[in-house]
């Protein structure tokens, strides 16, 4: 098993490559920039089917009125991540640019926008069919961001613009700067729509539909959900972070699945698409990557260990809310050759048996995207709209979660018992970890184990503004809030504001900390290109760390005072 480990790890700078491409991170941010329209559609599908559960159905009117921002959010997803799509692609390709001859991301989201709309519409009578311009389209919607953002490189790199006198303003200078790469990129995409109307007789977005159909099916069987999922715990066991690689990868396939699911439900059928955002983030990674919501539990009460029986209590609460690195780095699980069998096992059997009881007993899958902070067991039970089914499974994950993980728990925790006995401790595993992840929180929680430390008095003197970036400009509010609050309670001269990854670049410059939230902090090395440019000071943090600082203002104003004594 180690060997295995050691060959695994001789790779992993390859894996990380592969995580870094900009067009997978560029998928990944588009998704994190629409995030609050997915979210929030979601909230109007619950409450037009979770009554069902019940018995109780809605009339029709009724029931139209309830999905009306659901076709008017989500049924437009294709467009709107198109633009955010083009945006983040912009973005990285912006830092391999010169400073004085940047890309335009409002030009590039626009003609994306527009690019796609050729691409995934049919023309019917007073306008344009809407069929492809939701997820169906999501593909073909990459496929224009990608394309668009290309040709403005070329064109912007090679100063193919139309040149305006000195006299003219800047603003007006760069309109006739795009007008060149944003009519080549229209004309571009415009030929390949002719192209696949003439060779398959209908618009792109159904052409790759049907081109990716086979994929989509496959990607739904036992096989395609073991390798995809499997891919999940096994990147993140050896230090790569896995969704990186494989969400960007099967994005367009499991939001196209909720919106079959749905459609299938709402016409009374069997919605039976396994492969969806909701069995990701609740049936394979429950309590996090690893499927590990049942071990700081198991770690607590069935642990004989000292040390264990204390990470155990203090990777409860985090765990529950999808926050596992106290246990994975504590442990530690992850680089540990004893978990490597149940961490990428235990993922796998978990979608087996889902799909076990959406093919074999009938449940319905996922109809509803809900956020990845819900626990586990609440998020299988909503996200299937309530079914008997869905609470059955849910006891029976746990169950079977238990079961697989617990000989190999009680194995280490002989181990770590032995340990204890003899007064001998072997740190080379915690050192290997700590060398393959930032740890830094994860201990610092560990240490802490509950207990909050006496701030130390704070001396910020100059005044500082600070900007806080999540997914969607929610969660960051909270830290933003908390921050102004001690600030004028203290009178410390600090100010901060709340925002969302993405949509952070032109405020950037105004600002001498940014603090990035959970959701966001794998975007950190991006990021740090862009704030160290600025000379701006960056930090991120972790689930639990996050909300702390939340609740504790002068904790808060600690933290943004450390960030300048580094």
């Amino acid at each position: 098993m180690n060997k295995l480990i050691e060959f695994i790890e001789k790779k992993k700078p390859f894996f990380e490559k592969i995580s870094r491409n900009i067009y997978l991170r560029a998928i990944r941010d588009g998704f994190i920039a629409g995030m609050p329209v997915i979210l929030f559609s979601s909230i109007f599908v619950l409450i037009a089917f979770v009554p069902n559960a019940w018995g109780f159905v809605w009339p029709e009117d009724i029931q139209n009125f309830l999905l009306k921002p659901n076709s008017y959010s989500m049924g437009i997803l294709a467009v709107l991540l198109a633009g955010t799509t083009a945006k983040s692609l912009t973005d990285s390709v912006n830092r391999t640019m010169e400073a004085t001859n940047q890309i335009n991301y409002m030009s590039t989201f626009l003609a994306s926008v527009c690019g796609l709309l050729l691409l995934a519409s049919n023309p019917i009578k007073d306008g344009f069919s809407t069929e492809f311009l939701g997820t169906k389209g999501l593909l073909t919607a990459f496929l224009t961001a990608f394309i668009t953002v290309n040709i403005y490189k070329v064109c912007v790199k090679n100063n193919v613009t139309i040149r305006m006198p000195e006299e003219v303003p800047p603003n007006i200078s760069q309109v006739f700067k795009d007008v060149i790469p944003f009519t080549l990129s229209i004309v571009t995409l415009y030929a390949i729509d002719l192209l696949s109307r003439h060779f398959m007789g209908t618009n792109t977005a159904e052409s790759i539909s049907k081109l990716f159909a086979p994929l989509f099916t496959a990607a739904d069987g036992y096989l395609g959900i073991t390798l995809i999922f499997g891919a999940y715990a096994f990147f993140w066991f050896v230090g790569i972070h896995g969704p990186s690689i494989v969400e960007p990868v099967i994005a367009a396939i499991t939001y196209a699945n909720v919106e079959t699911n749905l459609s299938l439900f709402q016409q009374g059928m069997h919605a039976d698409k396994v492969l969806t955002p909701g069995t990701q983030m609740f049936i394979v990674t429950m309590g996090g990557t690893g499927a590990t919501l049942i071990v700081p539990f198991m770690f607590m009460w069935l642990c004989k260990s000292k040390r264990n029986k204390a990470i155990g209590r203090a990777s409860v609460v985090p765990t529950f809310f999808g926050v596992n690195e106290p246990i994975l780095f504590g442990a530690p699980i992850v680089l540990n050759p004893i978990f490597f069998i149940p961490f990428i096992l235990t993922p796998i059997v978990n979608v087996w048996l889902f799909k076990f009881f959406i093919d074999v007993l009938g449940m319905n899958s996922f109809t509803v995207n809900l956020s990845w902070v819900t626990p586990a067991p609440l998020g299988l039970v909503l996200g299937t709209n309530m079914q008997v089914l869905a609470f059955i499974l849910a006891v029976l994950l746990i169950v079977v979660d238990v079961i697989i993980y617990y000989p190999f728990i009680k194995v280490y925790d002989e181990q770590i018992l032995e340990e204890e006995r003899s007064g001998k401790s072997n740190d080379s595993l915690k050192d290997k970890v700590a060398s393959n992840f930032n740890t830094a929180k994860a201990d610092a929680i560990l240490e802490k184990a509950g207990v909050e430390a006496q701030p130390e008095a704070n001396n910020i003197t100059k005044e500082t503004n600070v900007l806080v970036l999540c997914a969607g400009g929610g969660t960051s509010g909270l830290l933003a809030n908390a921050l102004n609050k001690a600030a004028a309670e203290y009178n410390v001269p600090v100010k901060a504001a709340a925002g969302g990854y993405g949509a952070h670049r032109e405020m950037l410059p105004e600002f001498d900390l940014v603090i990035l939230a959970p959701q966001v902090a794998s975007n950190y090395e991006d990021m740090k290109a862009e704030t160290d440019k600025l000379g701006i000071k960056l930090a991120s943090t972790e689930g639990v760390q996050y909300i702390q600082l939340t609740r504790d203002g002068k904790g808060a104003l600690d933290f943004v005072q450390a960030q300048f004594e580094e």
